[in-house]
C-alpha cells in the first residue's frame, strides 16, 4: 500500500515552494548588484550636470524665472 498523503499540507507545501521560486526569479530578474546601481547613479550624476551645463541665462545674467 502506499503512503497517506495529507492533502491540505501538500497544497500548501506547493504553494510555499512556488512562492519562492518565484520570488527567487524575480530577485535575479529585477535585483540590480552593487557595480550596476554605482553606474546608475554615476549616470544619473553625469546627466544632471549636463542639463546644468547646458541651462540658458537671462539677459541680466540671473536664470529665468517662469511662473
Amino acid at each position: 500500500m502506499g503512503d497517506v498523503v495529507n492533502l491540505r499540507q501538500a497544497r500548501k507545501r506547493f504553494a510555499r515552494k512556488a512562492a519562492e521560486d518565484k520570488a527567487a526569479e524575480n530577485r535575479a530578474r529585477h535585483g540590480l548588484t552593487k557595480a550596476e546601481k554605482l553606474r546608475q547613479r554615476d549616470e544619473a550624476e553625469r546627466q544632471a550636470r549636463a542639463i546644468d551645463g547646458a541651462r540658458r541665462e537671462g539677459a541680466d545674467g540671473m536664470e529665468e524665472r517662469k511662473d
